[in-house]
């Protein structure tokens, strides 16, 4: 049995369609499966079991030329299933059998749930998986050296707008830090990509050299890796949040100009605090634009971050996604 799984370029929607194929993987364990994303999104799936081909596609200049390139590499083949999570022509112009396209939600609906509908499970949605080998979770343990429990803090997003001040990182890992701080045996990890490190570089300087860890940079399967192993996570409402939550490390979210209803983390050991305007609110704003519009995160205050973060640690009961 063959399996071509389309997904998303972005990294938090690739993230929460992968539930989708985790349960197809289950139900046809033979199966051999090609998938294809987009460039930054593609990492994701190098470590997916029975992976035929990972076809990474290229935006291209010309509209749609990309589209072309992925038939090409995929019409000559018959595809016992098809699963489109892009709402494309692929699952049309290809030799398939069974086609399942993510479908138009009719009301707001998780994504996570969205996803689940294209394979008939809206109703027990299968939660996002990822895939990390054991070499990398090795390295992973190897990063996050000594016993004290690491709580990761994701500073980034892809705009400015959805996030947090670097000054309220600052002081949350403060307070959790602090003698009888909610963390106050724990190092603080810090995630994003390399050319998110001057969003990020003022978080780590505000923690002592001897508390913190540098994972600004890593690979995705490598920062998943790590983040497995994290006592709990708190981000801006990114990929990395998503990723969080899909490795089964408690995660706390941070929205404002994003929606939540949609996007909040996924999962039983997950929490998320928005700011007190709506996101209608927040976008509808004079003077609103999103290329030029700063932090709009303003009314989220590191009070409410930390009684909420000291809630879902009370909650998870001191255990990582890894049982750490």
């Amino acid at each position: 049995m063959r399996i071509l799984f389309v997904t998303s370029n972005r990294v938090g929607d690739a993230i929460l369609n992968s539930g989708a194929l985790s349960a197809l993987l289950a139900q046809y364990p033979q199966a051999r499966v090609t998938i294809a994303a987009g460039a930054v999104s593609a990492p994701l799936f190098e470590n997916v079991p029975n992976l035929d081909r990972l076809l990474v596609m290229h935006k291209k200049r010309s509209r749609g030329l990309h589209w072309f390139h992925l038939w090409r590499r995929t019409a000559f083949c018959w595809w016992d299933i098809v699963v489109d999570m892009r709402r494309s022509a692929i699952g049309w112009i290809v030799p398939r059998g069974t086609l399942y396209r993510v479908p138009m939600p009719k009301v707001p609906t998780h994504r996570v749930v969205l996803a689940a509908a294209a394979i008939g499970r809206a109703e027990d949605p299968p939660a996002p998986t990822i895939w990390t080998t054991p070499k990398q979770d090795a390295a992973a343990q190897a990063r996050l050296t000594g016993a004290a429990p690491v709580i990761v803090v994701g500073p980034t997003a892809n705009w400015q707008g959805k996030i947090w001040p670097a000054e309220r990182f600052s002081q949350l890992i403060q307070r959790m830090i602090a003698p009888g701080g909610i963390a106050d045996d724990a190092k603080i990890a810090v995630t994003g990509a390399e050319f998110e490190r001057d969003i990020a570089q003022p978080v780590l300087d505000a923690i002592p050299e001897d508390r913190r860890i540098d994972l600004i940079g890593l690979s995705l399967p490598e920062t998943a890796a790590c983040v497995k192993f994290g006592r709990a996570y708190i981000g801006n409402d990114s990929g990395l949040m998503h990723l969080a939550a899909a490795a089964g490390t408690p995660t706390l979210g941070l929205f404002g100009p994003s929606k939540d209803e949609l996007y909040a983390p996924w999962g039983p050991h997950t929490a998320f605090v928005r700011t007190k305007e709506s996101f209608e609110d927040l976008i509808g704003a004079p003077g609103y634009n999103r290329h030029t519009t700063g932090s709009l995160m303003g009314s989220i205050t590191v009070d409410r971050v930390y009684d909420t973060l000291a809630g879902l640690l009370e909650r998870t009961g001191g255990e990582s996604g890894q049982r750490r």
